[in-house]
Parts: C-alpha cells; sequence; structure tokens
C-alpha cells in the first residue's frame, strides 16, 4: 500500500520542490520507502513520485518509481495484486525475468505483456500510472471497484495527479475553489463521491473501472473510458446448491490470496455477518494462524454488537482488541479525522472505524481483512425490497410479489408501507419522484439553503439520482447492485476505509471485492440473493454454514460499526454552536437558519437527523481546506 504523485508541468523549475512537498503531504500512506524520478522531454518535465507500506518484499527492490527491463515503461503503483506468484508464473513462460518478489514488479511486466487487457487477469486494489516512453503516454488506470483513489485535475496546460486531495493541492499552481455543486448536494441529499466531480472546482476523481491516457506530445487528456463494467446476465444452469456452493469455493479462495502478506495481519470485526465471515473463513483456510480482531463496541449502547464480536473471537480463537469511544473523543478528534478524509463524509460511524484502525496500528498490526462490498453484491442492508418487487412485478409473478412485500415486512426495522413506498420510488421518474420526495419530507431547497446564488450559478437543485444504464425487466435488483457497487453507495465506503487505515499506515483489504466474486452473484437469479422469506445475502449465507456459526448467520439485525450519532452531537451542543457560527462566508449557505434550526432540535422541538452531522462536517472541512 502506498502513495503516488506527480504528472507533467512546462519546464524544470522547482519540480524537486513541488513534487517533494506532494510527497510528504501523502507520507502516511507509505512510511517505509520514498522515491520520484523527473522525465524531461522538450519543454516540459514529467514527474512520478511514491511513498511506499511495504506489504510484500520488504527489500528494497520493491522501490518505486520501476523501470521495465528495456526502458519504455516506468510506472508508480497504489496497491496490492493478490494473484502476483500465479501471473509471475504466467509472464515467466512467456520469456519474462523477475529479480524480486514484489508485485509491483509483476503488474509492471503485465502491462508490458497484454497492456489494458491485464486488468482484468488482476485480483487486487490499485490506481497506477504507467510512463511509456517510447508512445510518448501516460496512462492512469484505477481498480473496479475505486478501492484505491486517483485525484487529477488539468490547470494551464498541465496534468496533476496524486492519492489524496492534500498531495495534489501541492502541486497545482493556484489553490482550488469550492464545487457548489458538490457542496449543494452533499448538505442537503447527503450525496457523494458518486461521481467525477469532488468538493474542489476543477479536481476530479477517477471513477472506479475507468482509465485515460494523456497524450504528452499533443498536451491532451484523454477522456475516462470504462475497462470493466458488472454484467447483470442471468445463469440459468445453476440450481441453488450448485451456486451456494460456487459461492463458498470462490469467496475461500478470496481470503487466500488476500491473507498473502510479509507483514503482520487481522481483521476489522464489527460482529455481523459479513465481518464474522471473513474471520470465521481465515481460521478455516488457516487452521494455525495467530488471527487479531480489531471492534469498536458501543459500551452500554443499544446498538453495541460486543455479544456478536465475544461469539466470533471465542469460535476462532481470536485474540480480540476492542475500543469504545465518546463524544470527548470526538470533538478531540474530529479536526484530525477531517483532515485524512480530505472530503466531507455521512456520519460519524466513520469516526467508530477510525479509531478501529488506530488500535490495529497500535497493536503492530499492519494489515487487516474487512467486510466491505458484501452488502452491495448480496442485495444485503434492507434487501432493496422497490427493485425486488418491481422484477417480480413486470415478471408477471403479482402473487408472489404480495407475498414477498408480507414476508419481508416480518424483518427487524420493516414494514408493508415502508415496502410499498420502496416499490412506487423505484417506478417514478421526473417530477413525479421529486413531488414524491418533498411529500415525503425532502426538500431541494429547505430554508438554510439561499436559492437565488445556486440559480445564478447554474447548480442543479434537485436529487442527483443516478439509475443503471443496463436495467432489464426482471433483473431490477442485480441492476442495483452493479450500480451500489461502482457509483452510489461503495465508492464513499471505499474512501472512508481507505484514509481512515491509510492514516495510520495500515493496508485495508476487503477480500469480497474481486471480479470473479462479482460476476458470479451478479449472475444469479436474483431470487438467490433475497430469498421469498425476504432473507437478505440468502446464498451466502448458505455457503457459509459450518464455518460461522449458525446462530451469526441467522441474525436478521444489521448494526455494524454504529455509533450513537444522536446522544453524542446533542452532548456536545455548546461546541457544535461554535462551529456553526464560524462565518464561511458562503452566499447559497444560511448559517443563521442553521444555527435556528439546530436550537429547535436541541429543545426537542424538532427531529434529529443526519442533516446535523453534515452541517458540523462541512463548517469544519471548510475552515481547513477552503477558507
Amino acid at each position: 500500500m502506498c502513495g503516488i504523485a506527480g504528472g507533467w508541468w512546462k519546464g524544470n523549475a522547482q519540480a524537486d520542490l513541488r513534487l517533494g512537498r506532494a510527497l510528504e503531504k501523502i507520507r502516511h500512506r507509505g512510511p517505509n520507502d520514498s522515491g520520484y524520478e523527473l522525465y524531461p522531454a522538450v519543454d516540459l518535465v514529467i514527474a512520478l513520485g511514491h511513498t511506499r507500506l511495504s506489504i510484500l518484499d520488504l527489500s528494497s527492490a520493491g522501490h518505486q518509481p520501476m523501470l521495465s527491463d528495456d526502458k519504455r515503461f516506468s510506472i508508480v503503483f497504489n496497491g496490492e495484486i493478490y494473484n502476483y506468484r500465479e501471473l509471475r508464473a504466467d509472464l515467466q513462460d512467456l520469456g519474462h525475468g523477475f529479480v524480486s518478489d514484489s508485485d509491483t514488479e509483476v503488474l509492471l511486466a503485465a502491462w508490458a505483456q497484454w497492456g489494458q487487457a491485464c486488468l482484468v487477469r488482476l485480483v487486487g486494489m490499485f490506481a497506477f500510472v504507467v510512463l511509456d516512453q517510447q508512445a510518448g503516454t501516460l496512462t492512469c488506470v484505477r481498480d473496479a471497484f475505486g478501492i484505491k483513489p486517483f485525484f487529477y485535475a488539468a490547470q494551464g496546460g498541465e496534468f496533476y495527479f496524486a492519492s489524496e486531495i492534500p498531495a495534489l493541492k501541492e502541486l497545482l499552481p493556484s489553490k482550488p475553489a469550492l464545487d457548489w455543486q458538490r457542496a449543494y448536494d452533499y448538505l442537503v441529499h447527503g450525496d457523494y463521491d458518486s461521481g467525477p466531480r469532488t468538493f474542489f472546482e476543477g479536481v476530479s476523481h477517477l471513477l472506479p473501472g475507468h482509465l485515460f491516457t494523456v497524450d504528452l506530445q499533443a498536451r491532451r487528456i484523454g477522456k475516462p473510458e470504462r475497462w470493466w463494467t458488472p454484467s447483470i446476465v442471468e445463469r440459468t444452469d445453476l440450481s441453488f446448491a450448485s451456486a451456494t456452493e460456487m459461492v463458498r469455493a470462490q469467496f475461500l479462495h478470496n481470503i487466500r490470496l488476500h491473507l498473502r502478506s510479509d507483514v503482520p495481519l487481522g481483521a476489522a470485526l464489527s460482529g455481523g455477518i459479513d465481518s464474522s465471515a471473513v474471520v470465521c473463513a481465515m481460521r478455516h483456510v488457516e487452521p494455525d494462524l495467530p488471527i487479531h480482531t480489531f471492534s469498536y463496541v458501543a459500551a452500554g449502547s443499544e446498538v453495541s454488537e460486543e455479544d456478536w464480536v465475544d461469539r466470533i473471537n471465542a469460535h476462532v480463537g481470536a485474540v480480540p482488541h476492542k475500543i469504545s469511544v465518546n463524544s470527548d473523543e470526538l470533538v478531540r478528534d474530529l479536526d484530525s479525522m477531517i483532515l485524512a478524509q480530505g472530503e466531507p463524509f455521512g456520519s460519524t460511524s466513520i469516526y467508530a472505524q477510525y479509531r478501529v484502525f488506530q488500535l490495529a496500528r497500535d497493536a503492530g498490526v499492519t494489515v487487516t481483512l474487512d467486510g466491505q462490498g458484501a452488502d452491495e453484491m448480496l442485495a444485503g442492508y434492507n434487501g432493496y425490497p422497490g427493485q425486488r418487487l418491481r422484477s417480480l412485478v413486470e415478471k408477471g409473478r403479482l402473487v408472489e410479489a404480495a407475498s414477498f412485500l408480507n414476508e419481508w415486512s416480518k424483518w427487524p426495522g420493516r414494514n408493508r408501507i415502508g415496502g410499498a413506498k420502496r416499490l412506487v420510488a423505484e417506478m417514478t421518474e421526473g417530477w413525479l419522484y421529486a413531488l414524491l420526495r418533498k411529500i415525503n419530507g425532502s426538500d431541494a431547497l429547505p430554508a438554510w439553503i439561499n436559492g437565488e446564488p445556486l440559480i445564478e450559478r447554474g447548480v442543479i437543485s434537485h436529487f442527483p439520482r443516478l439509475r443503471s444504464a443496463q436495467s432489464e425487466a426482471g433483473r431490477r435488483v442485480v441492476a442495483e447492485l452493479g450500480l451500489s457497487l461502482t457509483q452510489r453507495g461503495l465508492p464513499a465506503l471505499l474512501r472512508h476505509g481507505d484514509r481512515n487505515s491509510m492514516r495510520f499506515s495500515v493496508e485495508s483489504r476487503v477480500p469480497f471485492l474481486t471480479l470473479d466474486m462479482v460476476n458470479l452473484l451478479l449472475s444469479l437469479p436474483e431470487s438467490y440473493l433475497i430469498s421469498a422469506k425476504g432473507e437478505t445475502k440468502h446464498v451466502f449465507r448458505a455457503a457459509m454454514r459450518g464455518i460461522v456459526p449458525d446462530d451469526v448467520l441467522d441474525r436478521r439485525d444489521k448494526i455494524g460499526f454504529a455509533t450513537p450519532e444522536q446522544a453524542w452531537l446533542l452532548s456536545m451542543a455548546d461546541t457544535v454552536r461554535g462551529w456553526l457560527r464560524e462565518d464561511l462566508q458562503l452566499l447559497f449557505f444560511n448559517q443563521t437558519e442553521v444555527l435556528r434550526e439546530f436550537e429547535l432540535i436541541i429543545a426537542g422541538k424538532k427531529d434529529f437527523s443526519w442533516q446535523v452531522w453534515r452541517w458540523i462536517n462541512f463548517c469544519r472541512w471548510y475552515s481547513h481546506f477552503i477558507a
């Protein structure tokens, strides 16, 4: 795991200084080694920089930038290629030689051998840049799910990239301003990390499963293009039993690959099905492996999962590490966490994760495995009822749809009205959808937003709804999962995990997220993912029988790293008032009205919502990054 930075700009003036400052900003991503190279080319300089967190081959042979044997290609790479040993054997058969046990060397040879076609062969997480000195190009690539970050910008005919925005800002000739559209979408609708725009005007992030090429001679940045798109074509040749065996085999294979490490590793354990499956599978494939788990427990709270955490630790014989936090600690660490994240985020549950990775670092563990991504592959959360009902209705299975709604509503936190409303929302578009949202209490222009300045700036003020381009009748759930994996939902969660783990120089691995696993799961009939009884992750629960305790697999609730957000934020009301009073001088953001609504919430005259956190997070972030 590492950090990368670079680009190309005119002349050689201050190139070393600018790149050095950028790499210093991402030193936490790679504290073990760093390096950079400058490649003069006529009237511009090409820069590739890297900071290294040594995980595979701890020797200096893994130093970057790395140059190919024929001197044609140079690469800077952030991530891990877990199947590098298998790829290396294939490449050796094709005549390639290797001098290290580094996955970077394998990736470089794979690119030299197969070019872009190598990407679908990779099992891993990655963001990398390859300089082709013969063709005069820079190719920038991001993994299929966006596990690893890649930010870029173009200013004054120059091009810059980095793993994190603070590093990118050191390269830019001028400070970027606030992107009003992204700020509005976050503040009003809670939407972020769903498209290429960031909170910084003119700064983009490469979308998951995309790449683009920079033509250095023409000084032209190519349009990002997809190198992978999730398929939703249904297989009809698998019984549920056969699918269960395939899912089990693929998941255990993923776990084996993700355990490859030359440094100590452990697991983040929330107590839910996904993280529990990861920990139990670790024990299943490596009976003698020392396992350390790291958990947040909400002490004395209704949302605590400590009993489930203890259940799994006892089952596998793990060494448990637990952390419990309070609002005073949140106040203490908030600015540090905001600086680590780089952009605003959704809720205080991110702080629980932040402290879990700190706990791992303090225990001397450099690599953790995590259950992230399972919900978006297995129809988790509440089971995507709107999409499932629509699929059944479109197939003419109306009696089955009614039965599903009835069974689905029996699970905790669900009811028939909620399921029906989701079906209506799924089947409406345009103005009618916007009207229904407003009736449901979602106002596109709340009192604390001044609409006129937004209109003048051309900001779109309706809900930024994403719809799958490949949706088809009867496959609405898997189409939504494909969208959630690459645009809505998972990209934000992966951003949280990457920044929080890297803040403490810990590599967070997500073994659910491989192309083979996703391709398999999204090809299954929807009833294999969510059963007629409303059970989410239906096929995966069956696949884990005998590996994960039955009582865990039979859980009907989902909590995760949930925090007592309302109690925390209300207990620190005086501090919050101070933050919200700091004048941001933003014409569209009515802070007087924000403070008025906050006082109503404190007094119990208005319902508490996540909106409070978005106000706080945005104000603190803005004061650090924009003001």
